[in-house]
């Protein structure tokens, strides 16, 4: 009996025939490639802290100058406002300077308290000087006679053509004594005074404390008034860049209305208008310096003059450039935090819809 092949029947029907592999898709094989040859996708990289400084940085020096360039376009409107600040700034440093004049001058006074001893006609100085001096409350003493003093007094004074005409010196001679400091409290001082007064050969005792102490205290208060007034016009100053830059916002409404719709911050959209109250203030500040220098040539002929009738070598001082320099960067500080309450307050208003 012949054997089958292997899978089939004997009767040779229902043969199947050996497996065949299947035929690889052209489509999706060449899908499959395109997958794996796809390259992978990069992120996009975050811009560095570096760039975006850089980039801020060009943007504050691009608005400062287009704010400049702006005010100088309309010269009239940006000089008045100057003035109206500068006045604001003029009033207080005025008073400054005058009071660092007459420090100035009051410091070649010597401060310290002295006791005057004016002695009676024919008295005998000496022995009166060795009883002063071996007073521990005494700390020096000096003697001028009646010559001395009257040659002091026409240096001072100016008025040697008239003492010259005087047949007789109406100065007495002199004992000033510099007294410790303690021996000059509450009323020890008046104490002092009292018993010099008693002293035989000493026909008044003055203790000249008191115009020393006005003195002080006349300039401490103009100081105080001078620093008073300089806060008060400073809020004059706020206000004045306040009102300025806002009538500059109202006129550039649909202008920053387009900017917030785009994306703009409000720090974007308030920077120009920072710069330009920046720039009113350094203008004002400037035209402050001037004024105040001019003032001061105009009254140093005159005080200069007075000073020499009196000899004195007293000159009028101004600002200087490091006060200059101050009260241009006080302008430029204050039309900076002007511009910003300003801007801060008004801006929140204007949101599209």
């Amino acid at each position: 009996m012949a054997d089958y092949p292997r899978g089939a029947s004997r009767s040779g029907r229902g043969a199947t025939p050996a497996a065949r592999p299947k035929a690889a898709d052209p489509k999706r094989s060449a899908e499959s490639g395109a997958r794996r040859k796809r390259p992978a996708v990069q992120r996009k990289a975050r811009p560095h802290s570096g760039d975006r400084l850089g980039g801020a940085l060009h943007h504050h020096r691009q608005m400062g100058v287009q704010s400049l360039q702006k005010l100088l376009q309309a010269p009239a409107a940006t000089l008045m406002t100057c003035l109206v600040m500068a006045v604001a700034l003029v009033l207080p440093s005025v008073m400054l300077v005058a009071v660092a004049n007459l420090k100035q001058l009051s410091a070649g006074w010597d401060g310290s308290p002295q006791l005057t001893l004016y002695l009676r006609e024919g008295a005998q100085h000496s022995p009166l000087m060795q009883k002063l001096g071996a007073d521990p409350r005494i700390e020096s003493l000096v003697y001028l006679s009646a010559e001395q003093a009257l040659a002091e007094f026409e240096q001072y004074s100016g008025l040697a053509d008239v003492t010259a005409q005087l047949e007789d010196n109406p100065l007495p001679a002199v004992l000033i004594l510099r007294p410790q400091l303690e021996a000059l409290q509450g009323e020890l001082g008046r104490q002092l005074v009292d018993e010099m007064q008693q002293l035989a050969d000493v026909e008044l005792a003055s203790l000249d404390l008191q115009w020393v102490e006005r003195l002080r205290q006349i300039l401490q208060l103009g100081e105080r008034s001078s620093l008073l007034l300089a806060m008060l016009l400073a809020v004059a100053v706020l206000l004045v860049i306040g009102n300025t830059i806002r009538l500059a916002i109202e006129n550039r409404r649909n202008e920053i209305l387009v900017v917030k719709l785009v994306g703009g911050s409000d720090a974007y959209v308030r920077r120009p208008f920072l710069y330009t109250g920046a720039w009113y203030g350094v203008g004002a500040g400037l035209l402050a310096a001037v004024l105040v220098q001019l003032l001061v040539l105009l009254v140093e002929g005159p005080a200069a003059r007075l000073a020499a009738l009196y000899q004195s070598q007293f000159q009028l001082q101004g600002l200087g450039f490091s006060a200059s320099l101050a009260l241009v960067l006080l302008g430029a500080a204050l039309g900076w935090c002007g511009a910003w309450l300003a801007a801060v307050r008004h801006l929140r208003e204007i949101e599209p819809r």
